[in-house]
């Protein structure tokens, strides 16, 4: 008897993350070692409320493939946060690459930090080559439609952000180089410290109160408390001594 076939659905005969390259290839701007450190401090802090840390992709250097009509095509941004998509609990099903028509989620929020010789492309001041792909800033706003897009410029200390309307890409005013998302319940901003030994202006996430803080400083800070407690407690030790109350025997 004849059974008739049936066509493959577009995620059975699309490319997957396997078949596809997630090195660079013949790109500008590799990271170096700040680009490295600002992206461990960008995904080290960033906590937002309301969603657990397994359903956030926090990534560095990852390629992102946008566009499944040209699924060779790519951007590569340096850091960027997707929310509700499963983050990998194996090394086997750790990312090669993000692909669009895979996930079916938008990051909704993109970091270029600018280097030498990137500025026109992460700005959207170079205009599209014929028969090229697109320029970051038309993938970011026109294709993906990525809700925030931040460029830091650590060369100028110059922060710009903006947010996605109707029309595209509309600066964010910043106050004291900082800005709030409030679906997120976090802010980013230029902080001044040391971060892994290195001092500098550090593109930093931040709540309603304060930075938030590293595995090292939260570290620091209880190591503080424990210090002081222990101190505390030896205060009071010595003046129990004092009058003739051994500390050791009291009744707990």
């Amino acid at each position: 008897m004849y059974e008739p076939i049936h066509p493959k659905s577009p995620l059975e005969t699309m490319p997957t993350m396997y078949d596809l390259p997630s090195e660079l290839v013949g790109e500008s701007g590799l990271p170096d070692e700040f680009h490295i450190i600002q992206a461990d401090l960008l995904t080290e802090t960033c906590k937002p409320v309301g969603y657990a840390s397994e359903e956030i992709l926090l990534a560095t250097d990852l390629n992102l493939y946008y566009d499944p009509r040209h699924t060779s095509w790519y951007k590569r941004p340096d850091w960027y946060m997707v929310l509700g998509v499963p983050r990998a609990n194996e090394q086997n099903e750790l990312r090669l690459s993000y692909l669009i028509w895979q996930e079916g989620v938008t990051p909704f929020l993109v970091v270029e930090l600018l280097s030498p010789g990137t500025e026109d492309e992460d700005l959207g001041q170079r205009l599209r080559e014929v028969n090229q792909p697109p320029r970051k800033w038309e993938v970011y706003e026109r294709i993906l439609r990525v809700p925030y897009y931040v460029v830091y410029d650590r060369y100028e200390n110059n922060l710009r952000a903006f947010e996605l309307s109707v029309n595209g890409y509309k600066p964010i005013t910043l106050t004291e180089q900082r800005f709030w998302i409030p679906s997120l319940g976090l802010g980013l901003g230029l902080w001044q410290g040391v971060y892994q030994e290195t001092k500098g202006l550090w593109l930093r996430w931040y709540d309603q109160n304060n930075w938030i803080p590293t595995l090292a400083e939260r570290t620091e800070a209880e190591s503080q408390r424990a210090e002081a407690e222990s101190q505390r407690a030896n205060r009071l030790a010595a003046y129990l001594r004092s009058q003739g109350i051994d500390p050791d025997n009291l009744p707990s």
